[in-house]
Protein backbone atom coordinates (compact mmCIF):
# COMPACT_ATOMS: atom_id res chain seq x y z
CA UNK A 1 0.00 0.00 0.00
CA UNK A 2 1.33 3.14 -0.88
CA UNK A 3 2.24 5.93 1.67
CA UNK A 4 -0.07 8.78 2.16
CA UNK A 5 2.95 11.22 3.62
CA UNK A 6 5.43 11.68 0.97
CA UNK A 7 8.75 10.65 2.05
CA UNK A 8 10.72 13.22 -0.11
CA UNK A 9 7.93 16.21 -0.73
CA UNK A 10 6.94 16.98 -4.00
CA UNK A 11 7.32 20.37 -5.52
CA UNK A 12 4.45 22.14 -6.90
CA UNK A 13 4.58 24.24 -10.28
CA UNK A 14 4.71 27.50 -7.74
CA UNK A 15 7.66 26.25 -6.12
CA UNK A 16 10.01 25.25 -9.18
CA UNK A 17 12.21 27.17 -11.14
CA UNK A 18 11.27 28.65 -15.35
CA UNK A 19 12.54 25.73 -17.01
CA UNK A 20 11.02 23.06 -14.64
CA UNK A 21 7.91 24.73 -14.57
CA UNK A 22 7.97 24.67 -18.53
CA UNK A 23 8.39 21.03 -18.36
CA UNK A 24 5.18 21.11 -15.62
CA UNK A 25 3.41 22.76 -18.36
CA UNK A 26 3.97 20.55 -20.52
CA UNK A 27 3.23 17.67 -18.66
CA UNK A 28 -0.27 19.06 -17.79
CA UNK A 29 -1.33 19.87 -20.80
CA UNK A 30 -0.62 16.14 -22.40
CA UNK A 31 -1.41 14.00 -19.43
CA UNK A 32 -3.36 16.24 -17.35
CA UNK A 33 -0.63 16.48 -14.40
CA UNK A 34 2.46 16.16 -13.35
CA UNK A 35 3.58 12.40 -12.09
CA UNK A 36 4.50 12.77 -8.24
CA UNK A 37 8.04 11.21 -9.43
CA UNK A 38 8.61 14.12 -11.23
CA UNK A 39 7.48 16.62 -8.91
CA UNK A 40 9.69 14.81 -6.62
CA UNK A 41 13.17 15.12 -8.40
CA UNK A 42 12.50 18.27 -9.35
CA UNK A 43 14.26 19.24 -5.95
CA UNK A 44 17.35 18.70 -8.33
CA UNK A 45 16.51 20.61 -11.56
CA UNK A 46 19.18 19.35 -13.35
CA UNK A 47 18.90 15.64 -12.43
CA UNK A 48 14.76 16.54 -13.12
CA UNK A 49 15.77 18.04 -17.12
CA UNK A 50 17.88 15.92 -17.74
CA UNK A 51 15.76 12.51 -16.40
CA UNK A 52 12.94 14.28 -18.71
CA UNK A 53 14.81 14.59 -22.11
CA UNK A 54 15.93 11.09 -21.48
CA UNK A 55 12.95 9.97 -20.82
CA UNK A 56 11.01 11.39 -23.67
CA UNK A 57 14.73 10.32 -25.89
CA UNK A 58 13.95 6.94 -25.13
CA UNK A 59 10.11 6.98 -25.62
CA UNK A 60 10.05 8.88 -28.44
CA UNK A 61 12.96 8.25 -31.07
CA UNK A 62 14.06 5.61 -32.55
CA UNK A 63 12.68 3.38 -34.88
CA UNK A 64 10.67 0.50 -32.97
CA UNK A 65 6.89 1.61 -32.06
CA UNK A 66 5.81 2.94 -28.68
CA UNK A 67 3.56 0.20 -28.29
CA UNK A 68 6.68 -2.50 -28.31
CA UNK A 69 8.58 -0.16 -25.79
CA UNK A 70 5.15 0.06 -23.49
CA UNK A 71 5.16 -3.50 -23.29
CA UNK A 72 8.61 -4.01 -21.91
CA UNK A 73 8.53 -0.53 -19.59
CA UNK A 74 5.06 -2.89 -18.38
CA UNK A 75 6.96 -6.28 -18.31
CA UNK A 76 10.00 -4.50 -16.37
CA UNK A 77 7.54 -2.89 -14.15
CA UNK A 78 5.63 -6.08 -13.10
CA UNK A 79 9.11 -7.97 -12.32
CA UNK A 80 9.89 -5.24 -9.97
CA UNK A 81 6.13 -5.00 -8.63
CA UNK A 82 6.50 -1.28 -9.21
CA UNK A 83 2.60 -0.50 -8.74
CA UNK A 84 3.13 3.07 -9.50
CA UNK A 85 4.87 2.33 -12.84
CA UNK A 86 2.28 -0.12 -14.08
CA UNK A 87 -0.43 2.33 -12.59
CA UNK A 88 0.03 4.55 -15.55
CA UNK A 89 2.29 2.34 -17.94
CA UNK A 90 -0.65 -0.42 -18.02
CA UNK A 91 -2.93 2.24 -19.04
CA UNK A 92 -0.97 3.38 -21.98
CA UNK A 93 -0.53 0.24 -22.97
CA UNK A 94 -3.87 -0.32 -23.25
CA UNK A 95 -4.53 2.88 -25.52
CA UNK A 96 -2.15 1.28 -27.43
CA UNK A 97 -3.81 -1.77 -28.02
CA UNK A 98 -2.56 -4.37 -25.43
CA UNK A 99 -5.34 -6.08 -24.00
CA UNK A 100 -5.95 -6.46 -20.82
CA UNK A 101 -5.59 -10.52 -20.80
CA UNK A 102 -2.18 -9.71 -22.88
CA UNK A 103 -0.56 -7.36 -20.12
CA UNK A 104 -2.37 -9.38 -17.14
CA UNK A 105 -0.56 -12.54 -18.33
CA UNK A 106 2.65 -11.02 -19.59
CA UNK A 107 4.62 -14.11 -18.11
CA UNK A 108 2.91 -16.60 -20.17
CA UNK A 109 3.98 -14.50 -23.15
CA UNK A 110 6.36 -17.15 -24.76
CA UNK A 111 3.42 -19.71 -25.07
CA UNK A 112 1.08 -17.65 -26.87
CA UNK A 113 -0.28 -16.59 -29.92
CA UNK A 114 -1.09 -13.39 -29.75
CA UNK A 115 2.36 -11.80 -29.61
CA UNK A 116 4.75 -11.79 -32.38
CA UNK A 117 7.88 -12.99 -32.52
CA UNK A 118 9.93 -8.94 -32.14
CA UNK A 119 7.26 -8.70 -29.15
CA UNK A 120 8.48 -12.19 -27.37
CA UNK A 121 11.74 -11.54 -27.84
CA UNK A 122 11.77 -7.79 -26.57
CA UNK A 123 9.58 -9.60 -23.60
CA UNK A 124 12.42 -11.80 -23.02
CA UNK A 125 15.24 -9.37 -23.15
CA UNK A 126 12.80 -7.39 -20.11
CA UNK A 127 13.16 -10.27 -18.49
CA UNK A 128 16.67 -11.07 -18.59
CA UNK A 129 18.30 -7.71 -18.74
CA UNK A 130 15.48 -7.09 -15.38
CA UNK A 131 16.44 -10.26 -13.73
CA UNK A 132 20.29 -9.91 -14.19
CA UNK A 133 21.24 -13.16 -13.20
CA UNK A 134 23.92 -13.72 -15.54
CA UNK A 135 25.74 -12.21 -18.54
CA UNK A 136 23.29 -12.84 -21.76
CA UNK A 137 24.75 -16.10 -23.36
CA UNK A 138 25.85 -15.74 -27.45
CA UNK A 139 22.97 -17.84 -28.30
CA UNK A 140 20.54 -15.22 -26.42
CA UNK A 141 22.29 -12.41 -27.85
CA UNK A 142 21.95 -13.91 -31.30
CA UNK A 143 18.11 -14.51 -30.27
CA UNK A 144 18.02 -10.71 -30.16
CA UNK A 145 20.12 -9.81 -33.26
CA UNK A 146 17.80 -12.09 -35.58
CA UNK A 147 14.98 -9.91 -35.28
CA UNK A 148 16.47 -6.61 -33.75
CA UNK A 149 19.29 -4.24 -35.01
CA UNK A 150 21.49 -3.33 -32.92
CA UNK A 151 19.97 0.43 -32.50
CA UNK A 152 16.53 -1.30 -31.52
CA UNK A 153 18.65 -3.53 -28.85
CA UNK A 154 19.73 0.17 -27.92
CA UNK A 155 16.58 1.60 -27.81
CA UNK A 156 14.76 -1.66 -25.77
CA UNK A 157 17.73 -1.64 -23.05
CA UNK A 158 17.74 2.07 -22.86
CA UNK A 159 13.88 1.31 -22.18
CA UNK A 160 14.46 -1.44 -19.49
CA UNK A 161 16.77 0.13 -18.09
CA UNK A 162 15.44 3.78 -17.48
CA UNK A 163 12.28 1.84 -15.66
CA UNK A 164 14.76 -0.88 -13.73
CA UNK A 165 15.93 2.88 -12.24
CA UNK A 166 12.35 4.81 -12.07
CA UNK A 167 10.99 1.11 -10.19
CA UNK A 168 13.47 1.28 -7.98
CA UNK A 169 13.31 4.97 -7.45
CA UNK A 170 9.61 4.69 -7.00
CA UNK A 171 9.19 1.24 -5.04
CA UNK A 172 11.80 2.74 -2.39
CA UNK A 173 9.84 5.81 -2.03
CA UNK A 174 6.77 3.88 -1.83
CA UNK A 175 4.94 6.56 -4.73
CA UNK A 176 1.07 6.62 -4.72
CA UNK A 177 -0.07 7.36 -8.04
CA UNK A 178 -1.39 10.46 -9.73
CA UNK A 179 -4.52 9.85 -11.65
CA UNK A 180 -3.36 10.92 -15.32
CA UNK A 181 -6.14 11.79 -17.55
CA UNK A 182 -6.45 8.97 -19.41
CA UNK A 183 -7.45 10.34 -22.50
CA UNK A 184 -4.90 12.94 -22.49
CA UNK A 185 -1.96 10.36 -22.20
CA UNK A 186 -3.95 8.05 -25.20
CA UNK A 187 -3.48 11.54 -27.40
CA UNK A 188 -0.27 11.86 -26.57
CA UNK A 189 1.48 8.61 -27.02
CA UNK A 190 -0.51 8.20 -30.51
CA UNK A 191 0.75 10.89 -31.91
Amino acid sequence: MPNTTPRISRLTRDEVAAETGEIYDRYMQQRGNVPNMFRTVAHRPEIFQTMIAHFEAVLNTGTLPLKLKELVIVRTSQLNDCEYCLNSHTRIAKKLGWSDDQLAHLEDYALRNDFSLQEKTGLRLAELMTRNERPFTDAEWQEMRDVFSEGEMVELMAAIGLFNYFNRFNNLLDMESTAPAVQAVAQTVTQ
